[in-house]
């Protein structure tokens, strides 16, 4: 049995757990309790605040877990990365008051900034020398120049509404995270393999993310064009039509090219385009 441990609330709760069901796996009808199995998988939640994941699993209570890139930074726990999940993107930032004048780093030297991650605040201030007072907050870090407290701040930045709406600016990124999978340096042979078949799951799932699979009929002489322009996961599919002259052609794109293809394609004189979602791809 694979233990995970996962952000029991907050930004990295709700897609991990979509992801972790997307990948087939499925929880005991319960109450949510601290530590619930699935039904379908040998596998284990364990439900953890974020800042407690990293140490858990360097520690063996937790094999894997899935987490912040910052907080597996900032917590320097001796476990490795061994998936880049990609969703919960954000960037830790230095922000100072809107008012103020910033030309560079210079501007921190002697001020005080308040923070959730002193440790990555630490090193970044002594790699570009810059001294500056550290003042740690657990929560609500944006509202300590408003108070007084701090005259700068630093910390996760996603669309920037909160600063804006707390009077302050951006100044500089410090680094950019997301959502990461760690896992024990030494696990037995018997959870190394249910890793993998996890991860196997999770990468048709991550791959099948932002795709459609795409059918249309097209007049041979433009198949070679056509297949320039939808050029599939290794190559499309085509099959020849009852009608003499054209074939039909299945292949894969990109949703986010989805309108710059499809104009292509009619100009080529593709008919019956069809586009279907993709749940998973297996490579």
């Amino acid at each position: 049995m694979l233990r995970i441990a996962v952000q029991s609330k907050g930004r990295l709760n709700e897609d991990t757990m979509c992801l972790l069901a997307e990948s087939g796996i499925k929880l005991s009808p319960s109450k949510r309790t601290l530590l619930v199995p699935s039904t379908t998988f040998p596998l284990e939640i364990l439900f953890l605040r974020d800042d407690d994941i990293p140490q858990s699993v360097a520690n063996g209570t937790a094999d894997v877990g899935i987490v912040g890139e910052n907080e597996y930074v900032e917590k320097h726990q001796g476990s490795e990365i061994v998936k880049r999940l990609g969703f919960g993107k954000c960037r830790l930032s230095l922000a100072i008051p809107k008012d103020e004048e910033y030309n560079n780093l210079n501007w921190f030297a002697g001020k005080k900034i308040a923070t959730s991650y002193p440790e990555i605040l630490a090193d970044f201030l002594k790699k570009n020398g810059v001294k500056a007072d550290i003042h740690v907050i657990t929560g609500s870090v944006e509202i300590a120049p408003g108070i007084g407290l701090a005259d700068a701040i630093f910390d996760i930045v996603s669309s920037g509404s909160t600063l804006v709406s707390n009077r302050l600016k951006e100044v500089e990124v410090v680094m950019k995270s997301e959502a990461i999978m760690i896992a024990h340096p030494s696990l037995p042979k018997e959870k190394k393999e249910i890793l993998a078949e996890l991860l196997f799951r999770i990468d048709s799932v991550l791959y099948a993310d932002g795709k459609k699979y795409i059918m249309l009929n097209a007049p041979n002489e433009k198949l070679n064009e056509i297949v320039d322009i939808l050029p599939g996961v290794k190559s499309p599919t085509i099959i020849p039509l009852s009608k003499e002259g054209w074939s039909s052609l299945h292949s894969v794109i990109e949703e986010k090219r989805f309108w710059e293809v499809i104009g292509k394609l009619k100009s080529c004189g593709a008919q019956g385009i069809l586009v279907l979602p993709i749940e998973k791809m297996i490579l």
